[in-house]
C-alpha cells in the first residue's frame, strides 16, 4: 500500500498538517542531518504543498514552486520521508507527484531543483539532469538539476 498524496495551497492545510509537515521537515533536515538553518523561510505561503499520507500520518513532504518564485523554472524543494517510511521506496511516488502536480498547476514541464548531492542517481531517474559544479547551500554539498 502507498501513502494517499494531496496537492495544497497554503491555506487549504490545516493545523494538523502544518504541524505535522513542519515537524517532518525538522526532525530530518534539522535533527538527523545536523544541519542548524532556517528551515521556516516566508516561502511556504507562495507554495503547493504535497503531502503523503499513509494511515493517518504525513509519510512523505514536499513544496512546489511556480515559475520565477524560487528559480525561472518550476520547482521542487524539502523532499521528505519520514524515516520509518524508507524502505517502501515513496520518494520516487512523492517526485512522480509533484511533477504531475507542477504540470497541471503552473502548466510547465521544465522544472529545477538544489538537490543533496548523494540523491544525485535518485533524480536522474526522473529525468533531471546535473547542471554546473557542486556548491555547499546550508553546510552539506548540493548540485542544481533541471528536467526539460
Amino acid at each position: 500500500m502507498k501513502p494517499q498524496f494531496k496537492i495544497k495551497r497554503f491555506n487549504e492545510l490545516s493545523l494538523t498538517e502544518l504541524y505535522k509537515t513542519l515537524q517532518l521537515r525538522s526532525e530530518v533536515f534539522v535533527v538527523e542531518q545536523d544541519c542548524v538553518y532556517q528551515d521556516i523561510d516566508g516561502k511556504d505561503e507562495k507554495a503547493l504543498h504535497v503531502l503523503g499520507v499513509y494511515d493517518g500520518e504525513i509519510a512523505a513532504y514536499s513544496r512546489l514552486f511556480a515559475p520565477g518564485d524560487y528559480f525561472d523554472n518550476a520547482s521542487i524543494g524539502r523532499v521528505v520521508i519520514g524515516e520509518k517510511f524508507r524502505d517502501r521506496k515513496w520518494g520516487h511516488d512523492l517526485i512522480a507527484a509533484g511533477i504531475v502536480a507542477i504540470a497541471e498547476n503552473y502548466k510547465t514541464s521544465a522544472i529545477t531543483i538544489s538537490a543533496q548531492l548523494y540523491l544525485k542517481k535518485f533524480y536522474e531517474t526522473h529525468g533531471f539532469v546535473q547542471e554546473g559544479e557542486q556548491y555547499l547551500e546550508d553546510g552539506i554539498p548540493h548540485i542544481r538539476m533541471n528536467r526539460k
